[in-house]
């Protein structure tokens, strides 16, 4: 087997990769970092979203905006004036279908409630981000799972960052063992691909990491049988900015250890900034 093959197959290699692109990816013009607003219209009834041209309402369809000429917005990569009614974005904001300038513009609704968010690449935040603290890669935190779907859907309502409460959709339940005790997440399931993501809390949380993190283990074989790669655990995108709407964990998913591995918090001033 050559040197290439063998690094390609090495598990530490695999994550040092995955974790610089996770540094790439939320660093990125338009990631998580440049976030600068999440304005819900409800807040607004007179349709003026404080440093945001237009006049936007939140209508049965979607979202109208009507923008002058000289407000200098682009809708699906054309200038655009007067108009329109927009759905929720499923692109990622650095393909949103509103931009104004270089600022990205992205329709969002949770729960029936519509928001506009601001995604704007000269974002303090991004300027200021120094990398994240991630603990190196350990093969005691990669073991076997196994995923078992619930007969049928289930919400669960948890905090929100923002405060809320919202319902939280969970499709089954993961289990695996560590250190000798078996342990139990309740888990949301992708309807494209059937992947799985877990909200986590554990022992470290708001001390040695931030106060709990996400996982995303991928999508189960047929037989629901799945590898848990503890060490690829990530901080969620509120993070990075404030003004996202991260779930906290459901009852059940904070683990009675220490899950001193994968992402822990941002470095330097952002660390407690956020």
């Amino acid at each position: 087997m050559s040197a290439d093959a063998v690094l390609a197959d090495d598990p530490a290699t695999a994550w040092k990769r995955w974790h610089e692109h996770r540094l790439a990816t939320v660093s990125a013009p338009y990631g998580p970092l440049s976030l600068t607003g999440t304005h819900w219209l409800a807040d607004y009834p007179e349709g003026r979203i404080p440093a945001v041209p237009g006049l936007w309402r939140a209508t049965d369809g979607g979202v109208a905006l009507t923008a002058a000429a000289d407000e200098g917005f682009g809708l699906d990569g054309e200038p655009f004036a007067g108009d329109a009614v927009l759905g929720a974005d499923d692109a990622p904001p650095s393909h949103s279908r509103l931009a104004v300038g270089g600022v990205r513009l992205v329709v969002l609704r949770r729960e029936g409630d519509w928001a506009v968010r601001v995604f704007d690449p000269a974002a303090p935040g991004r300027a200021a981000f120094e990398g994240i603290e991630a603990t190196p890669y350990d093969p005691a935190y990669a073991v076997p799972g196994r995923f078992r779907p619930y007969g049928e859907s289930r919400t669960v309502q948890v905090e929100n960052a923002d405060g809320r409460s919202r319902g939280l959709g969970l499709g089954g339940e993961l289990t695996f063992a560590f250190d000798g005790a078996r342990h139990a997440l309740q888990v949301a399931v992708d309807e494209g691909d059937g992947s799985l993501w877990a909200v986590v809390g554990d022992a470290t949380g708001g001390r040695s990491s931030y106060r709990f993190r996400f996982l995303r283990p991928g999508t189960p074989a047929a037989d629901g049988s799945i590898a848990v790669d503890l060490n690829r655990i990530q901080l969620p995108p509120c993070a990075f900015a404030d003004h996202f709407i991260c779930p906290f964990p459901p009852p059940g998913n904070t683990l009675p250890f220490a899950l001193e591995a994968g992402e822990r918090r941002l470095k330097g001033a952002l660390a407690d900034a956020v």
